[in-house]
């Protein structure tokens, strides 16, 4: 309103995952294009180095913003829709906010369009506001000399000043001596955003980049010796899945890992191993730890085992964490993840290692609830997978819808959009309790939630005094609160960094690590902290 002249461009995470019609849970509805509740004129969607750049050189050349219409990485607002054979339309706006089926139908076609080889440019009409949304195809992945330059910038590498004033951001020191060595994941998980944010092609920069940022490390005054990271979305990722990715794009038809391997992959951690070693090499420099997550499924099947091996010896801080998600085929399936029998490959390998290098270090597994597609009966089968294994974690990722992913289309609509097939979704906030308390069915709060889902299930077989029984029955005439306060504590092992009653073995799982007071809360899976680290 104050400067009606002035271009406004937007980006960032929000507003790439909003950038065409999304559902949001928040509001439990439709909702439209960001760019037009927002305002702006333009999105710059993605990480947008090369359209950011682009827009400003146009906007100095005179060109008006409503112009703007030829860059790629960018969302913009017309009264004219562009056609031809490399546009792809959309149904309006008006039909996908009264049909889950259509909605569904659009959704898959923006996620099979997010290729920067292969995409349309997508056309999303708002009769109502007489106006038509469009998506110019991504940005090309950027080389690796780009990769360089763009870390290479004068950044503050601290939080705002602003901050100062809370008592500054503990999580920092985690993040100022970790290293980005990539962008983008061919894992393609259904819950996760990136491929809509940075795709699926894998950008990587080069090692005298990265060691140049970790000598800069090394002379900070609060730099203690250890580099806490070396990654990025996937950190064992440091190359495209193949060849041909580079020319022509990644398959629209196909994932790379999901549901096997592709025969095309090129498992190689060759380079990543290299650059380990030199950064382990450089003075003051005591540890270099891998803590951004890796792929396991991709890891099992590299023959080569020399990563394996120096992860093990080198690269570990006690504790491994991996993302199995779950141990139910079905609900993983729905997950974009591998079977469960592949999780046990590389748990018996890992505990193989540890034992040979006589070692001690545990598997920290991230585990979520409440997924498209999981039932009760899957959480129960979840529950009883943690107790054979002699573990409870500290957090448990409830799955919350958000914009941009395959499971938030599965969540809204009720279908999955690859196949368009019915599939269970647990909706009520109740459901939903029930079944993140099954992955936490040791803790005495939790109690009333577990017996009744056992009900529910009819698993009466899990209450009791047995070794297999999860709880233990309730005594009559004694107030269930009482009860919840005598059984089923956590056990002494549930501390930091000590090994589970049924897991002394080296290798074996261990408890979660506690993580902030916001243990057992939901937390949204959209990538928006530095480079999009999350779970694999």
């Amino acid at each position: 309103r104050t400067f009606k002249k002035t271009p406004i461009i937007i980006g960032g995470i929000e507003a790439s995952l909003r950038r065409l019609a999304h559902y949001d849970y928040w509001s439990d509805k439709m909702k439209r294009s960001v760019l037009l509740d927002s305002g702006a004129d333009i999105i710059s969607y993605g990480m947008g180095e090369r359209s950011i750049v682009e827009i400003a050189e146009a906007l100095r050349s005179g060109i008006p913003v409503q112009e703007l219409t030829f860059i790629r990485g960018t969302v913009y607002k017309t009264h004219i829709a562009p056609d031809g054979d490399d546009v792809l339309h959309l149904p309006g706006f008006d039909k996908i906010s009264t049909s889950k089926e259509l909605y569904a139908k659009s959704f898959y076609n923006q996620y099979l369009n997010t290729d920067p080889f292969t995409a349309k440019t997508l056309v999303e009409p708002y009769p109502d506001d007489h106006l038509f949304v469009v998506q110019n195809p991504p940005q090309m992945p950027l080389s690796t000399e780009e990769m360089d330059d763009t870390y290479a910038l004068p950044y503050t590498r601290t939080y705002h000043p602003d901050y100062e004033a809370f008592g500054g951001i503990p999580a920092i020191e985690e993040v100022k001596f970790s290293l980005a060595s990539c962008r983008g994941c061919f894992g393609a998980c259904s819950f996760c955003a990136l491929t809509f944010h940075q795709g699926r092609i894998i950008q990587s920069r080069s090692h005298e980049s990265l060691l140049e940022e970790a000598k800069k490390m090394t002379e900070d005054p609060d730099f203690k010796g250890y580099i806490h990271d070396v990654g990025g979305p996937t950190a064992n990722f440091r190359k495209p899945a193949c060849k041909k990715q580079m020319k022509v794009g990644v398959c629209k038809n196909r994932q790379c890992l999901f549901p096997e391997p592709c025969p095309n992959m090129e498992i190689d951690h060759t380079d990543y191993v290299s650059l380990l070693r030199k950064l382990r090499a450089l003075p003051k420099v005591k540890k270099v730890f891998v803590r951004s997550g890796i792929r396991f499924d991709y890891l099992i099947n590299d023959k080569d085992e020399t990563f394996f091996r120096e992860l093990v010896k080198y690269h570990v801080s006690g504790q491994l964490k991996v993302a199995p998600e779950h141990i139910s085929d079905g609900v993983l399936r729905m997950m974009g993840k591998p079977q469960n029998s592949v999780y046990r490959r590389f748990v018996k390998r890992y505990k193989e290692l540890n034992e040979e290098m006589h070692l001690n270090q545990y598997l920290v597994p991230y585990l979520m609830s409440s997924h498209p597609g999981s039932t009760l009966q899957d959480a129960v089968k979840l529950a009883e997978y943690l107790r054979d294994l002699g573990y409870m974690p500290e957090q448990v990722q409830d799955f919350y819808p958000t914009p941009g992913t395959l499971a938030t289309g599965m969540y809204y609509t009720g279908l999955d959009p690859r196949t368009m097939k019915p599939i269970y979704v647990p909706k009520t906030p109740h459901e939903k309790e029930l079944q993140r308390a099954l992955l936490q069915w040791k803790r005495p709060e939790k109690r009333r939630l577990v017996l009744e889902a056992l009900h529910r299930e009819g698993r009466e077989d899990l209450i009791g005094y047995g070794p297999d029984c999860l709880l233990r029955p309730n005594r009559p005439g004694k107030p269930e609160a009482a009860q919840a306060a005598k059984s089923g504590k956590p056990g002494k092992t549930q501390g930091r960094g000590k090994a589970p009653a049924k897991s002394q073995g080296r290798g074996q799982h261990a408890p979660a690590p506690q993580r902030g007071k916001s243990a057992g809360k939901p937390t949204s899976r959209s990538p928006g902290k530095a480079q999009g680290k999350r779970r694999k």
